[in-house]
């Protein structure tokens, strides 16, 4: 797996090119305050062996849609990510009823945020978001934190119709 060091802000803007309609604005607005509003993501990887595996996580998002978590490298998703750094992610709310369905599929590439400014930076704001205290923030350190970088996304919403989707190619956005 490769260590990225982006220089960009944790909470920096996603570039927005021309190729973007005030319509795919306006969805990825939505995909961020759902991303805003949930903790729990579920990974999904697959070994080298071929067989898949799905793992729930605390998350902390930028607002160019990217996902950070803190994993040991030992264990089987991190594995399998070194192995195949292509995973797909789901977040979605609890819900009893299909009119309350609604949720974001990701697509996209997993990296390890080595040490440094950003990982500070990151570390610090899911600390505060999770409300853990300097002991687990000391306990984190011994930790490698993950990015997620979606590349497509589809967000589904039943409590505006059943079947209501919008998907969004952020690749060919991001290439605009």
């Amino acid at each position: 797996m490769v260590e990225v060091d982006r220089a960009d802000s944790i909470t920096g803007c996603m570039k927005q090119n021309e190729s973007m309609s005030k319509k795919e604005l306006a969805q990825l607005a939505t995909v961020r305050t759902l991303l805003t509003a949930q903790t729990t993501l579920v990974l999904a990887t697959t070994g080298e062996d071929g067989v898949p595996r799905s793992t729930a996580l605390f998350y902390f998002h930028d607002d160019d849609l990217r996902l950070y978590w803190f994993s040991s490298r030992t264990v089987l998703h991190s594995l399998n990510c070194a192995h195949q750094p292509q995973a797909s992610i789901s977040i979605s709310p609890h819900a009893e009823t299909w009119k309350q369905i609604k949720g974001v599929q990701m697509q996209g590439t997993v990296s390890i945020v080595p040490s440094g400014a950003r990982r500070k930076a990151i570390t610090t704001a899911y600390v505060e978001r999770f409300s853990l205290g300097k002991a687990f923030a000391l306990a984190l350190r011994s930790a490698s934190l993950y990015c997620f970088e979606p590349t497509w996304l589809r967000y589904v919403d039943n409590s505006r119709h059943f079947g209501y989707k919008f998907e969004i190619d952020l690749a060919r956005e991001a290439q605009g």
